[in-house]
């Protein structure tokens, strides 16, 4: 990102005026720059004079908040202790949900106060979203710059979301709208494809991954017909849709594949989850072949060449293109050796020839091009070059092959790896594969901690006021945007070398560049490989953007929206505002708004402001969407901090809510346990609410679900009054408490906050543990009436001094054995008992 104070270009000047004129939802092409646009209208609404407004930013990560509070002069963290006195002063204040629905119940928040909200990845915050409040003259600004998003989610998931954030403008700039082509075209890059040649080996092994995807992809068809006939526009682009090769090669291929598999995954048979991990085990084997070199890419395959995976894959092993994979693999790492080593002496390196990565001979061309370009005297700034990686892996790889070369490389890794060595010995490492002009200018990027140098190199260097042109920078792109924004203000450079090729690191060096002027001039070097799936991939990538731009526009055109989807006209309720009391089922199909469609969005129980049911509900719970969901569907909430329960829905009903992950961890670690003792000793009806996520499949399921069945029926022996609900959704969770609450007393807020494990109230025999407490009431002089004060310890015990002298000598009389003669009188007596009853 450029400098705050750097002057906008004119599509973002375009966009920043349409979202300050109209509340809307902006969705931007990755990589034009919506942080810079999210950045003005934060400094807009914080200086000017307007400095009395209270802004909230929804929606952003700590990355993101940090960098804007950096950029921000003036802004600040919301302090928990100071929350209402900084609400009242006004600013620009970033929250997460949770905190804004608590301040909002709570009324440490009042809604009038709100100037505006600022909502960051829209398509995340607000696909969910609950808050809702009676505020009729704030603004709401939301931003994503995810378009695929928005077309992988059902029916009319754009409409879903603007419903939510309460908005009625829809704002779309894709890559190829005429005002974004046109600024940018201004100051365009030089831009240079380099269309490298795979070895013939390296064509032999892609076609034989091609070749077991295509496999293992028949294979899921036959077993699911179901799953690959999705219809068009539902998921990232209609090529997303079906299970066919030229989809698995994106990018986003396995995500979607995830995602639309989770709801079903208990259906699907052994054999098509087996087939569903081999699809993403080949897919990283195709991203590895293009990406690291021949030892780097045999080590992963020989560790796929064992009994134990060949049992647990689909087939593909057993087919010819698995062996032609093998077999190639090692023979581009082992050229030229004919006899394997049987012991620990070193293979003759002479002979043998590791094939080299073609991507790093292009690289060396290049950065020998760029350096007969620069003059050879000092310059001053120093001549910068960026090369962009994937990821830190390669980064680091590029830094040894810059320091030492291409052959010594190779030599380390195969000395490092176990297979290689143990088959062929290890290879001398010399410096006969030493670069004959190594590049001394190189330092490392973000993804290195010091300085490269080659190995064999003794004179210290000395000190100076220049670097030698050109400095190498290598910059992996694992990193967060605002890092690559930083290095490219810091180092200006007028060389970048994609070594490989990301979509939004593109875009994002032609922001930079126009945003620079005609006086600054890059050139960027495109490597990839030709007729490759790397290259494929690169298109597929911007065809489904293109694709999904093209949905959001039809969209767009058909949308009816009504005229008080914001709320602000004078009809006395919303809609969208309603509380009522709607089947889960429907709130499902409405997309979590509940409702039904023949009232135009309302609800057919739609509750008027009047008398109304209240839970109580740990502060800790509205981390997740329940609370709001019970809030909308009519009941009142009351958060307090609980030390028993979650939720406490009658003086009787306490319940404990736990997720499957939360579920084991609890079961695991034994805090289920002590919660359950909890519950049982002060509620007459504890409850456990198992529930699930409505986009995953109702039932325990994977490698933990016998041990959790175990557990579970141990915890209902232990504790047979504690009643277990099971929950498809927190929709459905919204609906069993508001069924349980029918008819019976509110709770009391001071009473549920009073109770802890240390803390008794009235007496139960819940309360106490049933073996300790059987015990108990089975000593001498303890009734049942009595049973309960025992247990409280309190000094007035019993109802009698007889019963208080049982007790007594019971506890503190020392008993002793009986001696011989009292055993024989007591034998005598006996006897003589029996003669005189005859």
């Amino acid at each position: 990102m450029q400098s705050p104070d750097s002057p906008m270009l004119e599509y973002e000047n375009q966009l920043f005026l349409d979202l300050l004129h109209e509340d809307s939802l902006l969705i931007l092409a990755k990589g034009l720059g919506i942080e810079r646009l999210f950045q003005s209208l934060l400094r807009c609404y914080g200086e000017g004079g307007q400095s009395g407004n209270l802004v909230l930013v929804l929606g952003t990560r700590d990355q993101e908040e940090e960098y804007f509070l950096q950029q921000n002069a003036g802004e600040a963290k919301i302090s928990t202790s100071e929350r209402g006195s900084m609400y009242r002063n006004g600013g620009i204040y970033f929250v997460s949900t949770r905190i804004l629905t608590v301040d909002l119940l709570t009324e440490r928040l009042p809604p009038a106060l709100i100037s505006g909200i600022l909502v960051y990845r829209a398509h995340i915050s607000a696909d969910s979203a609950q808050e809702t409040f009676k505020n009729k003259s704030g603004f709401i600004k939301a931003f994503s710059d995810a378009p695929n998003y928005f077309r992988a989610g059902g029916f009319r998931k754009t409409e879903r979301i603007m419903r939510n954030l309460f908005v009625r403008n829809l704002i779309l700039c894709p890559r190829f709208q005429v005002d974004v082509c046109a600024a940018l075209e201004k100051n365009p890059p030089e831009v240079i494809e380099l269309h490298l040649s795979m070895t013939q080996d390296m064509l032999t092994l892609q076609s034989a991954i091609l070749d077991l995807m295509d496999f293992t992809l028949k294979e899921i068809r036959r077993l699911n017909p179901n799953l690959a006939s999705g219809e068009p526009g539902e998921g990232e682009g209609e090529s997303q849709n079906n299970l066919s090769l030229e989809a698995a090669i994106s990018k986003s291929f396995i995500k979607s594949l995830t995602r639309e598999c989770d709801p079903i995954w208990h259906r699907l048979s052994w054999k098509t989850k087996t087939l569903i991990q081999d699809l993403k085990t080949l897919r990283t084997l195709m991203v590895f072949l293009a990406q690291y070199d021949a030892v780097t890419f045999h080590g992963l395959v020989s560790a796929l060449k064992t009994t134990e995976n060949a049992m647990k894959t689909g087939g593909w092993m057993l087919l010819d293109a698995a062996e032609t994979l093998f077999l190639t693999s090692e023979s581009r790492v082992t050229k030229g050796a004919s006899h394997p080593s049987s012991g620990p002496k070193k293979a003759k390196s002479s002979k043998m020839h590791i094939e080299e990565n073609p991507k790093w001979l292009a690289l060396s061309e290049v950065i020998s091009e760029i350096k007969q370009e620069i003059p050879r005297e000092p310059l001053f700034p120093t001549e910068k070059i960026l090369i962009l990686v994937s990821d830190t892996r390669t980064a680091r790889q590029l830094e040894e092959y810059l320091a030492i070369g291409a052959q010594a490389l190779l030599k380390k890794l195969f000395n490092k790896s176990v297979a290689l060595t143990e088959k062929f010995g290890k290879l001398e490492e010399d410096d006969d594969g030493q670069l004959q002009d190594p590049h001394p200018s190189f330092r490392k990027g973000k993804a290195g901690k010091k300085s490269s140098k080659p190995d064999n190199t003794k004179d210290e260097p000395k000190e100076m006021n220049f670097v030698e042109s050109p400095l190498i920078v290598v910059q992996s792109l694992q990193v967060d945007p605002f890092e690559r924004f930083r290095l490219l203000n810091e180092l200006k450079p007028r060389y970048v070398i994609m070594y490989d090729v990301d979509l939004v690191t593109v875009r994002q060096l032609e922001v930079f560049t126009a945003n620079e002027g005609p006086s600054f001039k890059i050139r960027v070097y495109f490597m990839f490989y030709g007729k490759s799936t790397e290259e494929q991939s690169f298109l597929t990538t911007i065809r489904t953007e293109k694709e999904a731009f093209e949905g959001l526009i039809r969209e767009k055109a058909n949308m009816v929206i009504p005229e008080d989807r914001e709320g602000r006209s004078e009809v006395p309720f919303n809609a969208d505002l309603l509380r009522g009391s709607d089947k889960a089922s429907d709130a499902i199909v409405s997309g979590g708004k509940g409702g039904s469609s023949r009232q135009g969005g309302g609800s057919a129980n739609a509750e008027l402001p009047g008398a109304s049911s209240r839970i109580i509900v740990d502060m800790r719970e509205f981390r997740c969407e329940l609370p709001s969901l019970i809030h909308k569907r009519g009941i009142d909430i009351e958060p307090i901090t609980l030390e028993v329960g979650d939720y406490i829905l009658t003086p009787d009903i306490c319940v404990e809510r736990k997720s499957i992950s939360d579920l084991i961890g609890s079961l695991n670690s034994g805090r289920l346990y002590t919660q359950a003792t909890s519950m049982t000793r002060f509620y007459a009806k504890p409850m456990l609410l198992i529930e699930f996520d409505r986009n995953k499949p109702f039932a325990l399921q994977g490698r933990y679900y016998i041990d959790v069945v175990l557990r579970l029926q141990l915890l209902t022996l232990h504790f047979p009054k504690l009643i277990i609900l099971w929950s498809p959704s927190p929709h459905a969770t919204a609906e069993i408490f508001e069924e349980l609450k029918k008819g019976r007393e509110e709770p009391s807020a001071d009473r549920a906050a009073a109770i802890s494990i240390d803390i008794a109230d009235e007496f139960r025999t819940e309360r106490f543990h049933p073996a300790v407490f059987d015990f108990v009431s089975k000593l001498p002089g303890v009734t049942a009436k009595t049973s309960g004060d025992v247990g409280r310890g309190l000094a007035d015990i019993v109802e009698s001094k007889t019963h208080g002298k049982l007790l007594y000598e019971a506890l503190h009389c020392k008993m002793e054995p009986p001696t011989n003669e009292a055993v024989e009188t007591k034998k005598t007596s006996r006897f003589k008992h029996r003669i005189k009853k005859k």
